[in-house]
């Protein structure tokens, strides 16, 4: 888990109001200074607010660096009559941000786990995702926190994780390729160390 212990406090209001903490005033210069280097002039109409847009853009883009996905986990229900199949959730749409470019990553999630003797409301399995994907990252990152953390919290018999997603990082620049999935996995436990329940549990997600 990542220490936001020396992450500057947002003294933005949850209505999106003016931040004027001393750290988003340099954030809101340095935002003026690279539309500057980009040609353009930042004390134009159309610009002179992009600053503090941007800044709040960012708060937005990047708020999982304030959740601990941990905490998602920590409420679960042991009445399921002994029920100790898959649990899947298929088709989390998510948008990331790639740490290289800061260019958005848009796909979807399939997170599935065979519990033990307890399951976690299945909208958690969605926070989790989120929570991860709303940092800087890379997908193959991204899965491997995903599947992990649902690990090492419920212990379940095994975890299996699937991400499917675009990268705006080579669909807007560099080799500029368009309709390009990239698809990265996780598995754990019974999805890792048995063939037939890992060919099951992709079969299930479609795969």
């Amino acid at each position: 888990m990542t220490d936001q212990s020396s992450r500057p406090q947002p003294t933005v209001s949850d209505d999106g109001a003016f931040d004027p903490s001393p750290e988003a005033d340099r954030a809101r210069e340095a935002v003026r200074e690279l539309l500057r280097w980009s040609g353009d002039d930042p004390q134009r109409e159309g610009l002179r607010d992009t600053p503090d847009r941007v800044i709040r853009a960012f708060r937005e883009y990047f708020r999982g660096y304030d959740e601990n996905p941990v905490d998602y986990l920590q409420r679960t229900f042991e009445e399921v009559n002994s029920y100790d199949e898959v649990v899947l959730l298929r088709g989390i749409p998510f948008v990331s941000h790639c740490e290289h470019h800061i260019a958005p990553i848009e796909g979807k999630a399939h997170v599935a786990y065979l519990p033990t003797s307890r399951v976690v409301g299945i909208s958690k399995l969605a926070r989790v995702v989120h929570a991860y994907a709303r940092r800087l990252q890379i997908q193959e990152r991204l899965t491997a926190e995903i599947g992990d953390c649902i690990q090492q919290v419920l212990n379940p018999q095994g975890v299996a994780v699937v991400l499917q997603a675009t990268h705006g990082c080579m669909t807007c620049r560099g080799v500029e390729t368009p309709d390009v999935t990239m698809v990265t996995s996780r598995m754990t436990g019974a999805f890792r160390d048995d063939e037939k329940a890992r060919r099951e549990i992709l079969a299930l997600m479609g795969f």
